[in-house]
């Protein structure tokens, strides 16, 4: 028995080594493991951290405004902090600079439009909250034992008029000076309550945000200004170049048949593709950007091209407006490229020309507003919209003479006729109904007689081409594609391709007539803002231009 447990007492001291190196092994191997986590992390880390500062530079580069702001905001906090050492008869400065602090931190804007609303807002807001504190505490005093009781009531009248009164619509501008008046009446009072000094904390307080306010105001307008008049001008004169590039770009893409499959798929969850073509979406996405611009333009002083006083920057918003109008009528030209039935080309060559010269003619003028607009100059004295019109109204004509392309014409009540008549009153009610009938005759069938003449249509496409193209609508023939070998169901396809070409065309010219509500709002701006005259040089006629006098053209 002494033996066998001998013997047990070696084997287990046998096995201890091997089940020590075991453990020793895994906590090696835990270790290495979470080194090599933590290694990729901080390679990670310093990856994203590069890439970080390559996106940083690129900002400051594409945008040197944001480099000067941020200095600016560094030199005005500067300037502020030297309250901190001040050493004079007042000592309270130094103890409170921190207000003055603040007051640059929260007021300092990018712009001087935002600054000036920031600080009219702070200011207003601290004045009256002092004058409301000095009064309450002089009462709060005057009451003896119940002066608790009237702080406390004050803050609850305060801060119950203040949240009620800025949600009022039109208050909706100065709620940052509605929460500044409540913070600082609060402050007052506890300030004031602790020291028994309420009219000298009032005081030193509202000289310190004066003082930070003053600091903001005159590093902003006199180191690099940043205007948003500037800002908003420069919106307007961007979206109309846009307009313009999209409406070419949507023209020439419809007449080159561009495939649906080649769109990005992300466009079916409305998100911007890396494309000329949407460069609608950026003015049609502009309002609450001009919205904002607007109100920060209105508080800046005359300046620069923009002497006048007040100057009419809603105009600018209301010739955006005009721009948007026509925008969703790109918009919706691009939408007929996007579509899932899509008109044969042969259809689209047949107007192809009109629709080109249509579709730049509206570029140009576009183009041509822009460059007006942002010159600051008025439109010359010829009629900037008779090239527009006359090409649209070439494209009414040609859709006049070729509409039976844009319809099944073999379906008209004009062309159908009774085969068998019973007798003469058949006959008579028969004449009577396609004398009847002839009243509504189409300008192109006044030109081809579709009684005698056979009926040219637009192509279908094959029926493997129509199951791709037609492959949701209708319903019944893509669940059963065995239907396209049918004639009806080819021919209700070749209507619906047909009648998306007649949309595309509609829609540009429905473009054009809203091209009148731009130019009218730019001579609107043109007179409210003065304008300058175009410039007329002395010089041969050349393209573009008109002439207007002896010897003078408008360029």
């Amino acid at each position: 028995m002494g033996s066998l447990k001998h013997n047990w007492e070696d084997n287990s001291a046998a096995r201890l080594p091997l089940l020590v190196t075991f453990r020793g092994n895994e906590d090696r191997g835990s270790r290495w493991t979470c080194l090599k986590v933590m290694r990729e992390k901080i390679k990670n880390s310093s990856v994203e951290l590069k890439d970080f500062s390559k996106k940083a530079l690129e900002m400051g580069r594409s945008d040197p405004r944001k480099v000067i702001f941020a200095m600016k905001m560094g030199l005005a906090l500067s300037l502020v902090s030297l309250l901190i050492f001040w050493k004079g008869t007042y000592e309270d400065f130094a103890q409170y600079s921190i207000w003055a602090i603040l007051t640059v931190i929260v007021t300092f804007e990018f712009s001087i439009g935002a600054t000036f609303i920031k600080g009219f807002n702070r200011s207003l807001g601290t004045l009256i909250a002092g004058i409301l504190a000095f009064c309450f505490a002089e009462l709060s005093m005057v009451a003896g034992k119940l002066e608790e009781v009237v702080i406390v009531i004050s803050i609850f009248i305060i801060g119950f008029c203040a949240s009620y009164l800025k949600l009022y619509p039109t208050m909706k501008p100065y709620e940052y000076g509605f929460r500044v008046f409540v913070l600082t009446y609060c402050i007052l009072m506890v300030a004031g309550n602790r020291t028994r000094e309420y009219t000298q904390a009032v005081l030193t307080r509202l000289v310190l945000i004066a003082v930070g306010a003053g600091v903001c105001l005159v590093v902003n307008i006199f180191i690099y200004p940043i205007w948003d008049g500037e800002s908003l001008h420069n919106l307007v004169v961007k979206n109309f170049k846009d307009l313009a590039t999209s409406l070419e770009g949507c023209v020439n893409g419809y007449l080159k048949c561009v495939e649906y499959e080649r769109i990005p798929s992300k466009i079916l969850t409305y998100q911007a593709a890396d494309d000329p073509l949407y460069s609608y979406r950026s003015v049609v996405q502009s309002t609450s950007q001009e919205d904002t611009l607007l109100g920060f333009a209105t508080w800046e002083p005359p300046h620069g091209r923009y002497k006048q006083h007040k100057y009419p920057w809603e105009n600018f918003v209301k010739v955006s407006g005009a721009i948007r109008h026509c925008a969703f009528m790109v918009m919706a030209l691009h939408g007929c490229i996007l579509s899932e039935i899509q008109a044969p080309s042969e259809g689209r060559q047949v107007f192809g020309s009109e629709l080109r010269r249509v579709g730049a003619e509206g570029a140009k003028v576009l183009r041509e507003l822009g460059s007006k607009l942002e010159r600051m100059e008025k439109l010359s004295s010829g009629d900037i919209l008779k090239d527009v019109h006359d090409a649209a109204e070439q494209l009414q004509k040609k859709i006049d003479q070729k509409s039976y392309i844009l319809v099944n014409s073999e379906s008209w009540e004009i062309g159908v006729r009774p085969k068998e008549i019973e007798d003469l009153n058949d006959v008579v009610d028969t004449q009577e109904d396609e004398n009847m009938q002839l009243g509504f005759k189409s300008l192109s069938e006044a030109v081809l007689d579709l009684r005698s003449s056979p009926v040219r249509s637009a192509s279908v496409p094959p029926c493997d081409a129509a199951r791709t193209m037609f492959r949701r609508w209708p319903s019944n023939l893509a669940s059963n594609p065995e239907l396209f070998t049918k004639g009806d169901e080819c021919r209700t396809y070749e209507s619906a391709s047909a009648l998306s070409l007649a949309t595309f065309a509609s829609l540009l010219i429905e473009f054009v007539a809203r091209l009148g509500n731009v130019v009218d709002s730019f001579e609107e701006l043109s007179q409210k803002a003065n304008f300058k005259e175009p410039t007329i040089i002395n010089m041969s006629p050349g393209p573009g231009k008109k002439r207007v006098g002896t010897g003078t053209w408008v360029v």
